[in-house]
């Protein structure tokens, strides 16, 4: 059988963490889905066709990976929907943690088939989220800071 992953995340904007994760993924599953959630009641600093296009600029070919959009449907839900039998999760420190040990109860009370996956990324990307580089942007030197956070593809687009 072949084994799919969905890794699904706002990826408002995508960054090196979201592109490790995904690399990763890429070795562990015969095939990842690459889901960016969209919730009809949150605001994004970038539309879902901006995202879309940074995911694929950043990515490249990787030949098993899949990028899609899913809206207003539990992770676990959509899972289910494309066939996937994990959902691969990252946890970058101990409220990460928390909050993924919650979702994955959540999601096997729903589906006990589908199994959560979790990866610890490398120290130099802990401390990397989406929320932090939106939150340098405009002071100044901001582009020198957020470089080193996001894929060059991404670094272009904002």
């Amino acid at each position: 059988m072949k084994k799919i992953a969905v890794y699904a995340g706002s990826f408002d904007p995508p960054t090196n963490g979201h592109l490790w994760m995904i690399g990763e993924g890429a070795k562990l599953f015969d095939e990842l889905i690459v889901a960016i959630g969209t919730n009809p009641d949150k605001k994004y600093a970038y539309t879902v066709e901006k995202r879309l296009e940074m995911l694929k600029l950043s990515l490249g070919d990787i030949k098993n990976v899949k990028i899609d959009v899913f809206t207003n449907l539990y992770l676990v839900k959509y899972a289910q929907k494309v066939g996937a039998q994990y959902i691969l999760r990252g946890v970058r420190n101990s409220g990460d943690y928390a909050y993924e040990q919650g979702m994955c109860n959540v999601n096997r009370d729903m589906d006990p088939t589908i199994n959560t996956v979790v990866l610890m990324p490398p120290r130099h990307l802990c401390e990397i989220s989406s929320s932090m580089v939106k939150g340098l942007i405009g002071v100044d030197d901001w582009k020198t800071i957020i470089k080193q956070y996001v894929p060059q593809a991404v670094f272009e687009r904002l």
